[in-house]
């Protein structure tokens, strides 16, 4: 749990202090975004289907430490640094390295007891990252679209 603790403590602090690119309603939309997108999966892979989960089988209020500590601010510094006027082969070893990134915590929190596997192999998740950072991507990048639209229309 300890290890849990400052691994949150170190991805907010970061989160907290970079210099921003993302304005705050973009930061909310895509938090909001990644959070649903993380509980929809939870639901099914580990609450339905016992795949893998956190702390013990079932849910349990200690999951919320992820959920709040860990994916908002992943969201914003992933989403922050992205390189979005960089060719596809920037993005594509951007994303690579999140979901190495990734893979190092998940092997972190498997050791810490904070997070296991019960039928979900961490092979899985070389593929599932990949496409999970993709999908937050593509929501910034419509969320940008929508909030300029929505400015636009309330200037005319």
């Amino acid at each position: 749990m300890l290890v849990l603790i400052l691994i949150v403590i170190l991805f907010n602090g970061i989160a907290f202090f970079i210099p921003k690119r993302l304005t705050p309603i973009e930061m909310l939309t895509t938090t909001l975004f990644a959070m649903f997108l993380q509980l929809i999966t939870d639901t099914y892979l580990d609450l339905k289907y016992d795949l893998y989960g956190y702390f013990r089988k079932g849910a349990d209020w200690e999951s919320f430490i992820y959920i709040l500590g860990i994916y908002p601010a992943i969201n914003v510094i992933f989403l922050n640094y992205f390189p979005y006027k960089e060719g596809m082969k920037t993005k594509i070893i951007y994303v690579f390295i999140w979901g190495v990134i990734a893979m190092v915590y998940e092997t972190i929190f498997i050791w810490s007891g904070t997070y296991y596997l019960n039928g979900w192999k961490q092979i899985y998740s070389v593929f599932t990252y990949p496409v999970l950072y993709v999908m937050l991507m593509v929501f910034h990048q419509f969320s940008v679209k929508m909030i300029e639209k929505s400015t636009r229309d309330r200037c005319k």
